[in-house]
């Protein structure tokens, strides 16, 4: 039952190249950093990534985008990293560009052993109808473009209403970062860090956690518990040093 790892390192030292990583974090907010730089270090390569967002230019996932490490990446914003903008026009990146609240729903559905399910987001779009540009060649020519999905209409409370099929997302493994966790992974998220880490820990068929404070089992009141840790296998306990080790996204003076 004891999950933790000594160090980052070793924690991810079976991710192989060409994996599907679903990472934790919101904007810079409880990312997986640790993790991300041991994966940067170990040299990974050929990464399919399914996170909210694609970090920044020198910090996040931003890192390894600008080692050349990703072939892939879902996501649902992408508007703060420069290096993400020429990649993806310049056709050495994929991307697949997906709803908020979708992107979160395929990955808790990935969780939960759904294969798919239908949401009203997207219906009269490209989203649904297909032809989003995933990938351009170096002329810039779009060469891939998002599938036409399913539409089903469905008789609910607001009347007949079309809805659009959205399939699960489950990766190869799940790196997410927590405020407070005990040695059988249970974890407590802090603020903006919860949106999306619960479901990047879930997805994922195995899921390592770095975590800023690690305490006992039973330290944490069951109550206050918002990851179980049956969707948790390894536990990375941050040195005081790397759990204060923090960006802002942007930062506004007066």
């Amino acid at each position: 039952m004891d999950k933790v790892i000594g160090s980052a390192a070793e924690a991810v030292a079976d991710i192989p190249d060409g994996s599907t990583l679903t990472v934790g974090g919101f904007g810079l907010c409880g990312i997986p950093s640790v993790l991300i730089q041991a994966l940067l270090d170990a040299g990974v390569k050929d990464l399919e990534v399914v996170s909210n967002n694609a970090g920044v230019d020198d910090w996040g996932l931003g890192m390894l985008l600008t080692a050349g490490r990703l072939r892939r990446v879902v996501a649902s914003y992408v508007g703060e990293n420069k290096e993400f903008a020429r990649q993806y026009l310049s056709g050495e990146l994929e991307v697949e560009l997906t709803p908020q609240g979708t992107l979160a729903e395929r990955m808790r559905a990935g969780g939960s052993g759904i294969a798919a399910f239908y949401t009203r987001t997207g219906v009269g779009t490209q989203v649904a109808d297909g032809g989003l540009p995933w990938k351009y060649d170096d002329q810039g020519n779009v060469i891939k473009t998002s599938p036409q999905k399913p539409v089903m209409t469905f008789d609910t409370r607001d009347g007949e209403q079309e809805f659009v099929l959205e399939e699960a997302i489950v990766g190869d493994f799940g790196l997410i970062r927590a405020w407070k966790g005990d040695r059988h992974g249970n974890l407590v998220f802090r603020d903006s860090a919860r949106n999306f880490n619960p479901l990047a820990a879930m997805a994922g068929r195995v899921t390592v956690a770095e975590v800023e404070e690690l305490v006992e089992p039973g330290d944490i009141d069951p109550n206050q518990v918002h990851l179980p840790g049956v969707y948790v296998h390894r536990v990375v306990p941050l040195t005081p040093e790397q759990a204060a080790d923090k960006r802002i996204e942007k930062r506004t003076v007066r």
